[in-house]
């Protein structure tokens, strides 16, 4: 017995914002941001819409895509969560009708959808969970500063979630063996620096935080170095673990940070350009969210095939990163788009 993904849903908040619109408040460009990240747009919370919203929505068209109403767990990896206590998730499944399941958040910032299908997969495979609803939802862009030119170009909200539940070893969905690692020496190079218990401390002695300090900061060369790296690596060696070879794979599905990440990766695997993946151009980076957003839009545009063999990778805060390979299944998939 394996754990295989029985549905997919995404969702993505109503309000669009273009390179454009953002070079109108910012010393930017169009050219400037498409170059350097491959984004053209994104899509952003607005109003009362929060991560909360998004996850919801998510997780019941991947239970209307899965075709079941049968749900032990809820995990949602977030990084933007709706408070610093309690956890999101709980309140999630109990809005979504899915009263008394286990439910609990996982926070491994851009590289926590992977963590979240290991996750979901321990449970399923040792007995503990039958189906795991596992939702991916980000409204991040409330946590990054619009002055920052660094970073506030860069991403993008929405959510997406998948139904994983037990199946064999050889039926299609099947997600395979992971690798998963992290770095934590390097943490500063991507973080929020004030507002959880470090920065509180400092608060009592007097050390009181900037404002600055409460939005993300990163050091975009040391990010960029180390996914590069860490992403070629783990991709190496899940196949490897999964008695695949790079020449076996249909597509690479990459966590949607740059696009120039990814063009790289998957020239140190010695993967064809045609064979990665990317929705960057429209998304932006949307942390958890990214891998199940592509997903979908590939199911759904038909460029996903039953029986093709995916490298899904990803790299984020911590430093955090981890790889599987999937065999895709034949899934039922919807919009995108809020309404």
């Amino acid at each position: 017995m394996t754990a295989v993904i029985r549905g997919i849903g995404v969702c993505v908040p109503p309000k669009i914002v273009t390179n454009d619109d953002i070079s109108k408040t910012l010393d930017t460009s169009d050219l400037w941001i498409r170059e350097r990240t491959g984004i053209e747009r994104r899509y952003m919370v607005d109003g009362e819409i929060s991560t909360m919203d998004l996850a919801i929505k998510a997780g019941l068209r991947a239970i209307e895509s899965a075709q079941t109403n049968k749900i032990d767990m809820v995990i949602v990896a977030t990084t933007s969560p709706e408070r610093l206590c309690p956890a999101v998730a709980p309140e999630v499944a109990d809005k979504m009708g899915l009263k008394g399941v286990a439910a609990y958040d996982i926070t491994s910032a851009c590289a926590g959808f992977v963590y979240g299908m290991a996750t979901a997969k321990g449970f399923v495979e040792s007995g503990i969970a039958d189906t795991v609803l596992l939702i991916g939802a980000e409204a991040f862009t409330k946590f990054v500063n619009k002055d920052d030119r660094t970073t506030w170009p860069i991403f993008g909200d929405g959510a997406g979630a998948m139904v994983i539940g037990k199946g064999e070893p050889d039926e299609l969905g099947a997600i395979g063996q992971f690798d998963l690692g992290a770095d934590g020496s390097l943490s500063d190079a991507l973080c929020t620096h004030a507002g959880g218990a470090r920065q509180r401390v400092k608060d009592s002695l007097g050390q009181h935080a900037q404002s600055h300090a409460y939005y993300l900061s990163m050091n975009g060369r040391v990010v960029y170095e180390n996914a590069v790296s860490q992403m070629t690596q783990s991709s190496l060696k899940a196949v490897r673990q999964n008695d695949l070879t790079i020449e076996e794979l249909d597509w690479m599905i990459g966590h949607q940070a740059n696009i120039r990440i990814l063009q790289t990766v998957a020239y140190e695997l010695d993967l064809p350009e045609c064979k990665v993946a990317s929705n960057i151009a429209d998304h932006g980076n949307t942390l958890t969210a990214s891998i199940p957003l592509l997903l979908n839009d590939y199911a759904h545009s038909n460029q996903l095939k039953p029986g093709q063999k995916l490298l899904i990778t990803a790299f984020g805060a911590g430093f955090s990163w981890g790889s599987t390979v999937v065999t895709w299944p034949d899934l039922r998939t919807y919009q995108k788009e809020w309404n």
